[in-house]
């Protein structure tokens, strides 16, 4: 099945979701694969380390040091990963009012790290999005 493509239609449609929790960021140095103790929602290898996207009583039961508390929103639109300017449109309109955003795209949905002070700002702006793609095209 193929993701959602146009970009008016995953703004009306991306229904975001606030994600039970807080989550955070950490690394581990020169190690490429995940500790069986840890369940992480997401992970990427650099050369510096693995990065691991994991609930913070996670880390904070493995003594993992992170920087910051995220909230996670999960756009349920199945969007296609070659869909164009739909991270670019959310990020630039969080930005604008001054939330910070990490986006990680999966296969079947866009989830998005924010810092858990502004996750409620965040939903409200989404919702705005939502609105006024909703507003600017016929259904």
């Amino acid at each position: 099945m193929a993701g959602e493509t146009d970009l008016t239609q995953l703004l009306k449609t991306m229904q975001p979701v606030r994600q039970e929790g807080e989550y955070v960021f950490c690394t581990l140095a020169n190690t490429t694969h995940c500790p069986p103790h840890l369940d992480p929602v997401g992970y990427f290898k650099e050369a510096e380390g693995l990065t691991l996207m994991v609930p913070k009583s996670q880390a904070d039961a493995a003594g993992l040091a992170y920087p910051a508390v995220f909230a996670l929103i999960t756009l349920t639109v199945h969007s296609s990963l070659e869909a164009v300017g739909f991270m670019a449109a959310i990020a630039t309109h969080l930005a604008n009012h001054g939330i910070s955003v990490n986006p990680v795209s999966a296969f079947y949905h866009d989830h998005l790290f924010v810092p858990t002070k502004d996750a409620e700002r965040a939903m409200a702006l989404l919702q705005s999005l939502t609105d006024s793609a909703c507003s600017q095209s016929p259904a």
